[in-house]
This record gives structure tokens, sequence and C-alpha cells, in this order.
């Protein structure tokens, strides 16, 4: 058996797909930036390598001797007034990679695709993997690459053989989230009685970081080629999500409500600042949107073909409360 690679091994996806590896003794090759933060596998075992998406070399050596490849590399920053950079790296970085894979003939190529993906339901239905976005125009330049990304890795596999699995991830929570991610440090501080408000009228699909790893491998020895699967436990309306927080927390549940229009008001006025001033800020439209409009996911079609069967979300939300605590990011 050869290694297993894990591109961008460092983020909060990645690093649990390492742990998940190194669990079940495998001989784990990560590849990394010279400049990433290594703390989340510090006390893993691994082989590092360093070099960047767009260095074809560096590509090459990563590949070499490896039957499975975890791509988990992305520009997440929704709110960038510049799109430009999201486009190089979520889709043209993705490129080289795809191409060096090619080369390297592994066994499975698996894609941390995002559910952003997806298509919005019309009518209630819970989204299936077979219903096509109907959002780009509306999606933004975030929503758009990752749109593109993730149709270009199963061109490759439809069309050049490339044996490509593409798992479409939702809002992870767990421990070891070193940054943390933005939805992350609200939960921090929700538990730890800093953010006494909820979101009225929104919602958001949810996974526990441990079980969307868990997919990940799966997905490696048992998924389909050509496929995207669903990787997401349930819909949660924020304010059950920050009740939950802040029941690990062991705080008051947030009590005051923000209505839907008021978030759409205050972060459209927030781009606009950004815009005149230019200044980059998080709280804007084209990032809100995204999570404006989320709806219910069906993911039984991993459960059906990869085995896949999420632990209780509650788990995540105590386990992510616990390491904010111990960090002191609370």
């Amino acid at each position: 058996m050869g290694k297993k690679l894990v591109i961008g091994g460092s983020g909060f996806v990645g690093s649990n797909v390492v742990r998940k590896l190194v669990e079940r003794g495998e001989d784990v090759r990560v590849m990394l930036r010279e400049t990433s933060s290594t703390k989340a596998i510090d006390d893993l075992d691994v082989e590092h390598c360093y070099g960047d998406v767009f260095d074809d070399d560096a590509l090459r050596r990563a590949m070499t001797g490896c039957d499975v490849a975890f791509y988990c590399v992305v520009d997440a920053r929704a709110w960038l007034r510049d799109p430009s950079p999201l486009l190089r790296t979520n889709v043209e970085g993705l490129r080289h990679v795809l191409d060096a894979a090619l080369a390297a003939d592994l066994e499975r190529f698996v894609f941390m695709s995002t559910i952003a993906t997806l298509a919005v339901s019309t009518d209630g239905t819970p989204v299936t993997e077979d219903d096509p976005c109907n959002w780009y125009s509306d999606g933004g330049a975030y929503t758009q690459c990752r749109v593109d990304a993730e149709n270009l890795v199963l061109s490759y596999a439809k069309d050049k053989g490339l044996p490509a699995v593409a798992l479409c991830i939702s809002n992870t929570y767990g421990p070891r989230d070193w940054q943390p991610t933005p939805h992350g440090g609200l939960i921090a501080a929700i538990s730890a009685g800093k953010a006494p408000f909820y979101f009225q009228g929104i919602g958001q699909e949810v996974v526990g970081i441990e079980d969307a790893a868990e997919a990940m491998v799966l997905a490696s020895h048992k998924g389909r080629i050509g496929e995207r699967y669903i990787i997401s436990d349930r819909f949660m309306t924020t304010r059950e999500l920050h009740a939950l927080a802040a029941e690990a927390g062991g705080v008051r549940a947030p009590w005051i409500a923000i209505p839907r229009r008021v978030l759409l008001a205050l972060s459209s006025a927030a781009q606009l600042f950004g815009d005149l001033t230019g200044r980059e800020v998080k709280f804007v439209r084209r990032a809100f949107n995204m999570v404006d409009k989320m709806s219910p996911l069906d993911h039984s079609k991993a459960e059906r073909e990869l085995g896949w069967k999420p632990a209780p979300f509650e788990d995540s939300i105590q386990k992510a409360v616990a390491f904010y605590r111990a960090q002191h990011m609370s």
C-alpha cells in the first residue's frame, strides 16, 4: 500500500483527515506551505513536504509513492472586495493539482468541496446531490469559484479518467479549531456568555469536524468515481445552535433576537462601508448571502454508499467548547 497524501493538512478539515489516517495506521505525508501553522498536527508522526499548489515540481514530489490524495485546500474569504485571490487558489491552483494527480496514477483523489455548490430548495424539500446549483448568478464570487472548482474535478473524472470523488461538506464544528474559524469563534464567544444574541430566521447545515474527516477517509475506499456526496448531519436554526453552545458552556442561552431583515441591512451597510473606504470587512452582504440561502440537505447517499454515520452533533459542540476553553479562546 502507498502513502496517503493530504494537501492542505494543516487546516481544520485537513488536519483532522491526517489524524483519522494516523489512527488507522496509515503512512501519511502532508503537503503544506512553509508559512503554515502546524499546531493541529505537531503531535502526529507524519512526513512533511513543503510547496505551493502552483509548484508543479513540489506537487510531483509530494505525490510520488502515494496511492490516495486528499485535497483540503480552500480560500474561504467570501468577504473579499477583489475576488481574484479566490479564483486563483480555488480554481487555477486546483488545476495544477489535478494535472499532477493524473500523472501520479492515483487510486483515489478525494476533493473537499462545500455545500455552497448545491441547490437552494424552492419548495422546502431537502436537497440531494442530484440537484444542480440553481443560484450561481446570485451566489457571489466565492460560491461561483467553488462551483467551478467542483465542476473541474468532476470533469477530470469524466473526461480524463481521474479517480476523483467530491465531498460537499457543511459548516464544521469541533475540537482543534486552532485559528479559530469564524463560525467556531462565535461558538467560543457564546459559550463564554459574551454573545447574547441569535439570528432570527436564519439556519444552517452543520456537521462535526471529526465526522467530516471520517467521511473523507471512507470516500477514499468506497466513494464512486465521479460522484459527489453531501456530508452534513442536520439543519439547525442559529437559535438552536447558539443554545447548544451556551449549554455546553454552562451559560444563559442567547436571548436577543436579531431579525433576518436587520442582518441583511447591516451586512449591506458594512459592504458599502468597506467598498468606499477600501477596507476588508468580514460581515458583508456578499458573504452573508451564502448563509442566508442554505437549505436542508439529504445526506442519505453518504450513509448508503460510504457507510458514513455521524455521531450526535451535540458531542461535537461540547468538544469544541472544551477545546476553546482549554486554549483560552473563549
